[in-house]
């Protein structure tokens, strides 16, 4: 319809016309004129065409070669480079000739003698539409009649070229033999070729359509055709793709209906068949509000049979089911506030959605290998005092174990720091009390986590938590002795849950026990609160080498910090949250001599952080180390560029005073390197300061952690507990910065509003088409990345590497091979290819997909228009990778 539309611009193309006036004008070698019409000679009784005007115009012309005219004066000759500008109306060509007397204009090209080229056409622009173009137009302007000969002009995308067009004097426009193509060259590669038709402002009459292919006529078209011209959404069908599947059979897949209906949203009906007799459906529905708001809303519903016919998966087919609603509010919109929503909720079956539809027939093996999914709709406010507000109801989805977790819904309320005791007026140094800083956060949940079967019975609402936490921090900042900075503050954290739990133990003869666990309905509340200080500094170290030498300076920056806090205990029983554990004689439990206890709180909304005893050190220390080096860029010899070695390598720890056993922590690091610009790596470990024993059990070969530092078992250093690193590297990084540049521009595309069909279609495309990205102007890239895992409990060492790789190579201009892949190492093997063949065919593209072996093999191809106008127009192949047998 796009195409039938953009014939509207033919008309245009006529309007040119209104560049003739019955005006004496200008060429470069005179004054601009402004002439004054004379109407009072005109017959009034004759019938002219509506473009006459009988207003003032001014008419400007000119011409680089020279301005002619004949004898009598009535005929104007313009040779070179000629141009009419008539309000906003343009017209340049090679050769303009006006006839004043019979009320004509004439614009044509010329042949150059020297290379038999046709060049200067008419170029015509009228207002804010776009410029077209011509091997000669004739007008009227008494008649309002026209011919054009030969137009080229750009339409949304699409280019009319060749033929003829005339004018009628009711505005009807006949049009012989014009080219409707995709292809932006002169000669196009293909296209749609008109041989009659009458465009009317209501409807398009045509007669044999059919297309060309490398100027070479094909079966493919219509004897004749009737379309409307309705000026907005118009509804029509989508051409299913074609395949075959392992074990389902044939298919027609993504075929269906769009439906226009109206300029704020519309509605896509999708379906697929098998012969197998599985099938699938959606509905697809897009909505916007320019300058509001936007979203979609997607309900997909599948039945699909695996295995032989007669087998029990044959004859229960597997049922499936999505539901995706996403939704974005314009930030301008109403400032302050935010609405958003997120929502993707499948079925699990027996397979998964994902696996059992092929990730919604894309085929995408990423997406195949979903197991988790999650949602959120929220809203936010933020006042202009600072305060924001907000409310979420969210949940997470668990596709191997059918287990869900919703909350329904979870409410934020935070208020900014402030300073109770400083004056708005304040003049000078802030006295030390009013440094005091007070901010406020209240976070409200209700919850219920349960499995997908047991969601929607009649007790389900009972496995609803619901509670409230508050925080109140108080702090004080200041600098100390003036390089010195120190902070001092504490917390109070309260939560009220609405439900609590109730345990009743029973003790066996064997000092073993059980309990039965009753949840309660009803308020209860607990408090807990800490104090903390902390002091921190900077210390720099520069080591100068040879101003000459190709390292020029080292220079060192430590941040030490060092912390204390303190809470009382909140885990006696009694007070608090906690409970002593009883058995049915109503005696209390002891485990390991001491007695058990539980919380009340456990498992609830807001279980809390109720903690034993802490009056602990922490301790940290980080470390930036960079190099200045020569730049050998600078060609004055004199310039120098930093490479920074260390980033951030940081240490940190911990040491409670009133804890009973094991007071120093695990010693943690991590950092991270960037040797090149190319190569930077990550990596963090644990140290552990406590030395390992031999199990007192004879005859066991274990080791236990016990209560002895490394130093006083005579070790040098700690114990490795667990290291790892991980690095990319990209052998072009050109490459890497343009595809990064490419989703950056996806993604400012992505938060515009307001875009138009086109641009939302061609949007759309790059999201669910890689080849979008695929850039021929990058002969070659490799890339790959590499992690690194190691851990020791001193009993046992485990290691894992992961390593993925991907690529892509230009074998000519025009063609170009990618894949990915990854290492196995565990299983000593390579982890699913994918490999992909791009062949730019100019106005045209084919790409070839192949998944050559493993549980998903399978392959597509498809040729296709790249203009999103023409999306339909493509031929595709695919084989899916199916089988029971996996």
């Amino acid at each position: 319809m796009k195409l039938l539309k953009s014939s509207i611009l033919l008309i245009s193309v006529i309007l040119l016309t209104l560049v003739v006036g019955k005006a004496n004008a200008f060429s470069r070698f005179s004054l601009q004129q402004i002439i004054q019409q004379d109407t009072t000679k005109k017959d009034t009784t004759k019938k002219t065409g509506k473009n006459n005007s009988s207003i003032d115009q001014k008419v400007e012309y000119k011409a680089e070669d020279s301005v002619k005219m004949s004898a009598d004066k009535n005929i104007v000759y313009l040779y070179g480079n000629a141009r009419v500008i008539y309000g906003d109306f343009e017209l340049d060509a090679s050769y303009i000739k006006y006839d004043k007397k019979q009320n004509t204009i004439f614009a044509r090209g010329v042949k150059d003698p020297k290379t038999g080229r046709y060049t200067g056409r008419p170029i015509f622009k009228s207002g804010a539409d776009g410029t077209a173009i011509a091997d000669s137009i004739f007008y009227n302007s008494e008649t309002t009649r026209a011919k054009v000969y030969g137009v080229f002009s750009e339409q949304e995308g699409g280019f009319f070229s060749g033929g003829q067009s005339k004018k009628q004097i009711d505005d009807e426009l006949h049009i012989k033999n014009v080219m409707y193509s995709t292809c932006n060259l002169p000669h196009p590669h293909f296209g749609l070729m008109i041989s009659k038709g009458v465009v009317t402002e209501k409807q398009i009459i045509t007669g044999p359509v059919y297309m060309i292919i490398e100027d070479i006529p094909t079966f493919l078209g219509l004897p004749f055709a009737f379309f409307p011209k309705q000026n907005k959404r118009t509804s029509g069908v989508i051409l299913p793709t074609p395949g075959e599947d392992a074990t389902r059979g044939f298919f027609l897949q993504n075929g269906g209906y769009y439906l226009g209906l109206n300029d704020y949203w519309d509605a896509k009906l999708m379906g697929s068949i098998y012969t197998n007799g599985s099938y699938e459906t959606s509905v697809l529905s897009n909505y916007t509000k320019r300058y509001k708001y936007n979203g979609n809303i997607n309900l997909s519903y599948s039945s699909f049979k695996d295995g032989l016919e007669g087998t029990e998966a044959f004859a229960n087919p597997t049922k499936n089911f999505s539901i995706n609603w996403s939704h974005s509010q314009n930030a301008n919109a109403n400032p302050g506030t935010t609405f958003s929503a997120s929502v993707r909720l499948v079925s699990t079956g027996r397979k998964g959605y994902y696996k059992n539809t092929a990730a919604g027939t894309t085929y995408d093996i990423n997406t195949i290998a979903t197991n988790s999914t999650s949602s959120s709709i929220s809203y936010a406010k933020a006042f202009s005092n600072g305060m924001n507000f907000s409310m979420a109801a969210s949940s997470d989805q668990t596709l191997s174990t059918r287990a869900i977790s919703l909350r329904l819904p979870e409410v934020t309320f935070n208020v900014p720091t402030f300073n109770p005791f400083s004056s708005k007026n304040a003049v000078g140094e802030q006295k030390w009390y009013q440094k005091i800083t007070v901010g406020y956060s209240l976070q409200g949940t209700n919850r219920i986590d349960t499995f997908d079967s047991l969601l929607f019975q009649n007790d389900g609402l009972k496995r609803l938590r619901s509670g409230f936490s508050h925080s109140i921090p108080v702090n004080m900042s200041f600098t100390a002795l003036k390089y010195l900075n120190f902070s001092l503050g504490g917390t109070y954290n309260e939560v009220w849950n609405f439900q609590s739990v109730n345990r009743r133990y029973t003790e066996f003869a064997d000092n073993t026990y059980s309990f039965r666990e009753d949840t309660l309905s009803g308020f209860k509340r607990a408090g807990s609160y800490s104090l903390s200080t902390s002091l921190s500094t900077k210390i720099y170290g520069r080591r100068d080498f040879n101003p000459q030498g190709k390292i020029q300076a080292l220079r060192h920056v430590m941040t030490p910090n060092v912390s204390f806090s303190y809470s009382p205990d909140f885990t006696k029983a009694g007070s608090g949250p906690y409970r002593p554990a009883i058995n049915q004689n109503g005696d209390p439990i002891l485990v390991n001599g001491l007695p058990l206890k539980y919380s009340i709180f456990d498992g609830m909304a807001q279980p809390g952080s109720f903690g034993g005893p802490n009056a602990s050190i922490g301790f940290g220390l980080d470390n930036t180390v960079e190099l200045k080096v020569r730049n050998k860029n600078d060609t004055t010899g004199t310039g120098s560029k930093k490479i920074p070695i260390i980033q951030g390598l940081s240490f940190s720890g911990s040491y409670n005073f009133l804890a009973t056993s094991y007071k120093l922590s695990t010693i943690g690091f991590s950092g991270r390197s960037q040797f090149t610009d190319k190569l930077g790596i990550n990596y963090n470990g644990t140290l552990d300061p406590y030395s390992l024993t031999a199990d007192t059990i004879p005859g066991s070969t274990l080791r236990i952690r016990q209560d002895r530092y490394f130093w006083q078992s005579g070790k040098f250093l700690p114990r490795l507990a667990n290291f790892g690193f991980s690095f990319d590297y990209s052998l072009n990084p050109e490459a890497l910065k343009r595809k990064n540049e490419a989703n950056d521009k996806l993604g400012e595309a992505a938060n515009k509003k307001g875009l138009t069909d086109i641009q939302s279609e061609q949007l759309a495309a790059i999201s669910r088409d890689p080849n979008a990205f695929v850039d021929f102007n990058i002969p070659w890239n490799f890339s790959f990345s590499y992690s690194f895992q190691y851990s020791n409990d001193g009993n046992t060492t485990t290691t894992s590497n992961t390593l993925n790789f991907n690529g892509d190579v230009n074998l000519t201009p025009k063609w170009k091979v990618t894949f990915n892949s990854g290492y196995d190492f565990k299983n000593n093997g390579l982890t699913p290819m994918n490999l992909a063949i791009y062949r730019d065919l100019h106005c045209w593209d084919m790409s070839v997909n192949w998944v050559p072996y493993g549980a998903y093999k399978s392959y597509s191809v498809t040729i296709k228009v790249k203009a999103s106008i023409l999306q339909d127009l493509k031929l595709s192949k695919r084989q899916g990778f199916y089988s029971t047998y996996r």
